[in-house]
């Protein structure tokens, strides 16, 4: 199961992200984050502190919707990433291309 809340906070967009983001649940995220976006364009913060289990695809995802904010000249911060999240993003290399802080 997934779940992705959004909410307009200040200069930000949060979405929080909870449950699995895997290759079933990704194409909902891009869907949903990406429309998101396109309503109130600006930096993102995305609370992934009730991600339990991300996979390729959904590391594709967030991939696809930096592309999208890197366009428009705005940001991608993950806060408080499980340790087996962050691990994922630690070994691609992705936290060279994401902002992330802090840990669940």
């Amino acid at each position: 199961m997934f779940e992705l809340d959004v909410k307009n906070s200040g200069d930000e967009l949060l979405l929080t992200l909870s449950g699995e983001m895997d290759m079933y649940y990704t194409p909902k995220f891009k869907e949903e984050a990406l429309q998101a976006y396109n309503e109130n364009p600006r930096d993102i913060v995305i609370d992934a502190k009730k991600l339990d289990y991300l996979d390729s695809t959904g590391l594709g995802g967030f991939i696809h919707l930096m592309n999208a904010v890197k366009q428009n000249g705005h940001t991608i911060t993950l806060v408080d990433l499980q340790p087996n999240v962050k691990k994922l993003f630690t070994i691609t290399k992705l936290d060279k291309l994401f902002q992330l802080k802090g840990e669940a």
